[in-house]
């Protein structure tokens, strides 16, 4: 079974993607700042992380850069926000994908599936 961690600051969002991806037969970690994002892909082998870029401790660009410098072998991140404008920051082609966030998960559902086949 493949494990998804979802890095999100928003408690309703976190658990609709748990909901949906467990129901899709992934292993959900789920993390609401950078920080714990950044501890729980250290102690697990995570196979895909989904990254929202507002965080209450650090935006989601810091947790790519701390991730790549880790030194340790970073699983593909698909940066999932509300906001545009971000497609231009340095950091974002750390990503493996930048998706804005959607009512309609099936442009996650399919990015997610598509990376881990990738893998």
């Amino acid at each position: 079974m493949k494990t998804l961690l979802i890095v999100d600051d928003e408690e309703n969002i976190r658990q609709l993607y748990k909901e949906t991806f467990e129901a899709e037969k992934y292993k959900v970690l789920l993390a609401q700042t950078g920080s714990e994002g950044l501890e729980l892909a250290a102690k697990n082998k995570i196979d895909l992380i989904i990254l929202d870029i507002r965080l209450p401790d650090m935006n989601g660009m810091e947790v790519l850069e701390r991730l790549s410098a880790s030194g340790k072998e970073v699983p593909p991140v698909i940066l999932n926000s509300a906001y545009s404008g971000y497609e231009h920051v340095s950091s974002v082609w750390l990503a493996e994908k930048y998706l804005i966030k959607s009512g309609d998960l099936s442009e996650l559902k399919n990015t997610v599936r598509a990376v881990i086949e990738k893998k």
